[in-house]
């Protein structure tokens, strides 16, 4: 018998999550077999996730039916009844594997709402209130990793509360996430308050980059200032997301063997993973695989939405490529420099977009409530 894959990946050190959750998910017994058989290690949510579970399926139906007399509730609040107990119930079948790895695995993610993206105040208050509701060791409340949801991760972390800090696209604003972590955990030791049952990831969005950076470079090969330009700008079309992430990597060995960590470390702290998401190829030229295959090392975790896990277990490559050529992830970078391609503007542009993205889908999903109820 052939060797799966996505068990493969654990002798690499990586874990892989899923992109993905829903009741059918769960009742139909598949989110077990994932997990039994797959080798599942955590599972990844966020508003467009919960509007396609709500919207295609009836499984929900008998619980609207229950609350949709309750005045008392709001839309946002039918929707976290819905959203917490499918939450509940899946960190319940991965609270084995969380056991096994000692508390490192077996989460589940669930977001904050994304209006508060800007708001440290809301977004606290709302973390806060959710991790307590949900009442489980393994999971994670997702806050994106705005110049705000900086100051806020600091005060979660400093709170107790795992999270998984998300949205992600550049690797300045990726350090200062780890920053933002490593003070928390501070905050905690200052206080004598314990750090060892404290987990977080870093959510390191990569197919995104090359989309919005390949538009750029193929402008840049129709209307180059010169020949050597254009030729430049083709070389490194659909390399820009690897790059990243891999100089993203560099940073997270950097901060997590500095002695600054060791000293958290010699209290109980963990090191704060870096996740891979947006990992399904957008660009139907490129690999299937092109941001999961490449990105394989230890202290990682690539979260694969439904296509890309069913691709990866047909016909992933396990292998360490996450610190392979570096160099060429340096050039790629310096070449987007030499062409007055800004990265720091996309990736700026990105976090706006993301931030955006999901609070539309959020206002979708609450629509979506209101339409049902």
């Amino acid at each position: 018998m052939s060797k799966n894959p996505l068990i493969e990946l654990r002798k690499l050190g990586q874990s892989f999550w899923y992109d993905n959750i829903s009741r059918e998910l769960i009742n139909s017994g598949e989110l077990k077999r994932l997990i039994d058989e797959d080798g599942l290690r955590g599972v990844t949510s966020n508003p467009s996730i919960f509007y396609k579970s709500i919207k295609g399926s009836t499984v929900y139906d008998e619980l609207f039916k229950s609350l949709s007399g309750r005045n008392d509730l709001s839309d946002k609040e039918i929707f976290y009844e819905l959203a917490v107990r499918d939450i509940q119930d899946a960190a319940d079948m991965l609270k084995p594997v969380y056991d096994e790895s000692h508390g490192s695995d077996g989460f589940v993610s669930m977001e904050v709402d994304p209006s508060y993206a800007y708001n440290v105040s809301d977004t606290v208050r709302e973390a806060g209130e959710l991790f307590k509701r949900i009442n489980r060791p393994n999971i994670m409340i997702k806050v994106p990793a705005t110049k705000e949801g900086l100051i806020s991760i600091r005060k979660l972390i400093s709170m107790g509360i795992n999270i998984n800090a998300t949205l992600l696209f550049s690797v300045k604003r990726y350090e200062e996430t780890t920053h933002a972590y490593l003070s928390g955990l501070e905050d905690r030791v200052r206080r004598g308050e314990p750090v060892d049952s404290i987990q977080s990831v870093a959510s390191f969005f990569v197919s995104r980059i090359d989309t919005l950076t390949d538009k750029i470079l193929e402008n840049r090969i129709k209307s180059g200032k010169s020949p050597q330009e254009s030729e430049k700008a083709k070389k490194i079309m659909g390399k820009t997301a690897v790059a990243n992430a891999k100089i993203a990597y560099r940073v997270y060995k950097k901060v997590f063997s500095d002695e600054r960590f060791l000293k958290l470390k010699e209290k109980g702290g963990h090191i704060q993973r870096l996740l891979w998401g947006s990992t399904s190829t957008k660009n139907p030229g490129y690999n299937d695989l092109l941001y999961v295959d490449n990105l394989i090392g230890p202290g990682t975790v690539n979260t694969m939405p439904p296509n890309t896990l069913e691709a990866f277990r047909d016909h992933g490559k396990v292998e360490r490529t996450i610190d392979k050529d570096l160099d060429e992830a340096f050039e790629v970078l310096d070449t987007l420099d030499k062409i007055e391609v800004d990265i720091g503007m996309i990736t700026d542009e990105l976090e706006d977009d993301g931030v955006r993205l999901f609070r539309e889908a959020f206002d979708s999903l609450l629509s979506l409530i209101k339409e049902k109820r």
